[in-house]
């Protein structure tokens, strides 16, 4: 009761300056909580946030990856037109100069696409889109249809003379979906396409509609087409048939291959600016550029936005080969969203494909994650650092000040060490009420801060208030130690058992 007693006196008659520790330790707290808590959910909320420009992973035939890795283009980033600049045959993206005319070669099949939802982390895929990037001539005039003999000049000359009358040439078509709903096996619904995949275009218009001759078109090609929304393009694309037995690419019985003039308009819904090479290009439905190609259930690449797991050694071993992991090395690799778990996890579903993480995103993802964590962390240790001088010259003040009451005490047979532990009582007392004040005030900055930032909250988990409270208790303990030593010449195993 005495004891008890002494504390409440203490706060009465240093109301201010026990204030100002309570405060101090809020302070702490407060700015503590805040920090680690946003540093325990900032990954998923990073992953989140870096994902909407664009996708992580991309899908391609086996073929077009082992060119790829032979000549060392690199990873592609899913940009509207795969690797082109534009229909005035600029540079790729890749450094390939030949990819800008260039139509695929090698194909997956668009209906084995939506098999990508049925992975093992189906659910970390937020969003993919088929692709079949073609090129074609826009804004062409005259019949554009017909065909010649590839053996003679009329073929020559007639492509020539239809390219003529375009407004442009060798224009980069993207065949995509937009928001097409999939029905999948398991009786659940999913939307996907380039509507969630290109959250950062500016779009004058609306997206188009699946499985419809409607497209959009980039400004800078809207500008050289002089179409604004609402007109019509005509696209033409000469495309090689057999003489015989009329197939794409085919040839006769003669031997003879013939070419052809494809032809299909296009109502114009949206124009679109993304700030890089796709102001060149026209998306439209994949069946529409399906049917001007005569490629039928064709696409030569699937973007895939997922929310993956930034890597580690463990998934960059893995990347490299991964059969060369041990039976555990291999089932936390499956079994986390590693990037490359996810890629492997789609080739699986895939035959024929190739899934390689877009390594820019991917360490972009691992390389902002760390730091933002590390200046989070930085702040927080700087927090405690300041709560514990601040503390400390707190309490070596309040001692000086009370001089006289602790040479009473003493003179009635208090020990030094049972002086100590009445300060430290009182202390802990007000540092606790300040930290509790500080934890509610530190969730809900945390708040702001994910809503401001991220657009949605923080989740708190009880570890942040654990480890903030043990981080507090021996920061105070141990400026309150330091001050009392240095006041009355104790060593801190006296201040804690007495003498």
């Amino acid at each position: 009761m005495f004891f008890l007693k002494m504390i409440s006196r203490s706060f009465s008659r240093q109301f201010k300056r026990r204030l100002l520790i309570a405060v101090t330790v809020c302070l702490s707290a407060t700015v503590s909580v805040a920090m680690l808590g946003v540093v325990f959910d900032v990954g998923d909320k990073l992953n989140a946030e870096l994902s909407t420009y664009g996708s992580n992973i991309v899908v391609q035939p086996k073929s077009d990856a082992v060119v790829s890795d032979l000549y060392n283009t690199g990873d592609s980033a899913g940009s509207a037109s795969g690797s082109s600049s534009g229909s005035d045959g600029g540079s790729t993206s890749d450094g390939s100069a030949a990819a800008d005319s260039a139509d695929p070669t090698a194909f997956l099949k668009e209906s084995d696409a939506q098999k990508i939802k049925t992975i093992f982390w189906a659910f970390n895929i937020t969003n993919f889109a088929p692709e079949l990037n073609i090129h074609a001539d826009a804004g062409c005039v005259g019949s554009g249809a017909g065909s010649a003999d590839s053996a003679g000049t009329a073929g020559a000359s007639g492509a020539a003379a239809s390219a003529a009358k375009c407004k442009a040439t060798n224009v980069p078509i993207v065949g995509t979906w937009f928001a097409k709903t999939l029905h999948m096996d398991s009786g659940e619904s999913t939307v996907a396409g380039m509507n969630g995949m290109r959250s950062w275009w500016k779009i004058n218009g609306t997206w188009p509609k699946d499985d419809s001759e409607q497209a959009m078109v980039g400004s800078a090609l809207a500008a050289k087409l002089g179409v604004n929304v609402g007109d019509s393009v005509t696209l033409d694309k000469t495309i090689a048939v057999g003489a015989d037995d009329n197939t794409n690419g085919g040839t006769g019985k003669t031997g003879k291959s013939s070419t052809e003039r494809n032809r299909v308009k296009v109502k114009i819904v949206g124009i679109f600016d993304s700030g890089d090479s796709d102001n060149s290009a026209i998306y439209m439905p994949s069946i529409a550029a399906q049917t001007l190609a005569n490629l039928p259930n064709s696409i030569d690449k699937i973007e895939v936005k997922a929310l993956t797991t930034p890597d580690n050694d463990l998934a960059r071993k893995a990347s490299k080969n991964p059969n060369a992991l041990t039976q555990d090395e291999w089932e936390t690799w499956y079994c986390t969203a590693y990037p490359s778990s996810i890629a492997y996890q789609i080739e699986e579903v895939l035959p024929g494909a190739v899934a390689k993480q877009v390594r820019q995103v991917a360490a972009l993802q691992g390389d902002v994650l760390n730091k933002t964590q590390a200046v989070m962390v930085l702040m927080t240790v700087l927090s405690l650092v300041a709560a514990a001088i601040a503390v400390a010259n707190l309490m070596a003040a309040s001692i000086g000040e009370r001089g006289s009451e602790l040479a009473l005490l003493k003179a009635i047979g208090a020990t030094d060490g049972a002086v100590s532990r009445l300060m430290l009582a009182e202390t802990a007392v007000i540092s606790l009420v300040g930290a509790i004040a500080g934890a509610l005030l530190g969730s809900g900055v945390a708040q702001i801060v994910g809503h401001v930032v991220f657009g949605s909250g923080i989740t708190m988990r009880p570890m942040v208030f654990v480890l903030v409270f043990v981080l507090l208790a021996v920061t105070v303990l141990v400026a309150s130690l330091s001050s009392i030593r240095a006041i009355l010449g104790l060593r801190p195993a006296e201040v804690l058992h007495g003498r």
